[in-house]
């Protein structure tokens, strides 16, 4: 089955319709779960003909399934998620594993936290084979503050001793310059997902957003975009895809007491995303990964370093 919509044969819908949606850009696999609502504001045709277009892209690609099942039968699907290692046992403990497929991780923090340094880890760590601690696959590397260094790559290829060249041809990158091309170059990798794309990068996720949509007369703007970008995300995870995200935090300057800083995005990047990760600097090299949010692993906290060598245990 190709990718796009073209060969779809359905009742009542013609060609004109079809190549309305192939126009848009719509592949079959991002229709299948694309909001039909979404969809027919953006190429005009009836919801109604998208719901149908969508219900039949969903049988082709055997997404379709019992509406409801008990938590054991759940338990049993929950076994085919796989994990990344992050090459730091510290932090694969943390994550009592690795980066989970099916889900969004986010890692927060400061300038220098380690964010991107994680990042260009798991790009190289998931190109491992499933025994090494990873998944036999590919990266797609969203860049939004031009801080990927294909040169870092090499480093840490080399500490593994990998083939830089074979890492850097597995690593898919794209160089984002505003929100509109975010939002695009998502929805763009539905179009290639079979070529064994294991891992999606957006580092980090929110920097567009935050330049373009300055101050409280823009927030519900960024936030409804925001919010339709980070679904986006969670139906890519669908295709038993990690996907990591960075953040950056703000200041709060309410607070007396505490941690004044918190996580850009507010509810929205918050309900979305599966695990969330804050990072600390340490003395020297050292940084202190804390889970903040997860559904089921304990707010704990740990210390790795950063080296030449990559992401390591202290």
């Amino acid at each position: 089955m190709s990718n796009d919509i073209s060969d779809l044969k359905i009742s009542g819908i013609g060609r004109v319709t079809i190549n309305r949606l192939i126009d848009a850009g719509y592949s079959l696999k991002f229709l299948a779960v694309a909001s039909p609502s979404i969809v027919s504001k953006t190429t005009g045709v009836p919801v109604e003909k998208v719901r149908l277009i969508a219900a039949e892209a969903r049988k082709l690609l055997g997404l379709e399934g019992e509406d409801f099942i008990t938590a054991k039968k759940y338990m049993e699907i929950r076994k085919n998620i796989e994990k990344i290692s992050t090459g730091c046992k510290a932090l694969d403990n943390l994550l009592l594993g690795g980066v989970e497929t099916e889900a969004i991780t986010e890692f927060i923090g400061e300038f220098g936290a380690g964010k991107t340094q994680i990042c260009h880890q798991l790009a190289v760590m998931v190109q491992l084979s499933k025994d090494e601690g990873g998944l036999d696959g590919r990266a797609v590397y969203i860049d939004s503050e031009g801080t990927f260094r294909p040169e870092r790559i090499v480093q840490i290829a080399n500490a593994k001793g990998l083939n830089h060249e074979e890492v850097l041809e597995n690593i898919i990158y794209a160089r984002v310059y505003n929100t509109d091309h975010q939002m695009f170059l998502i929805r763009k990798i539905f179009d290639f997902i079979d070529e064994n794309i294991k891992l999606v990068i957006v580092d980090s996720l929110i920097s567009n957003f935050r330049s373009e949509y300055p101050g409280r007369e823009n927030l519900a703007t960024r936030q409804q975009l925001l919010n339709a970008h980070v679904h986006d995300l969670l139906k890519l995870s669908m295709y038993n895809i990690a996907v990591v995200v960075t953040n950056q935090v703000v200041s709060s300057p309410d607070v007396f007491f505490g941690n004044p800083l918190k996580p850009a995005g507010g509810n929205v990047v918050a309900h979305g995303c599966t695990y969330r990760i804050w990072l600390k600097k340490g003395k020297e090299n050292k940084r202190i990964a804390k889970i903040i949010d997860s559904p089921y692993m304990s707010e704990s906290e740990i210390i790795f370093a950063i080296t030449e060598d990559g992401v390591v245990d202290v």
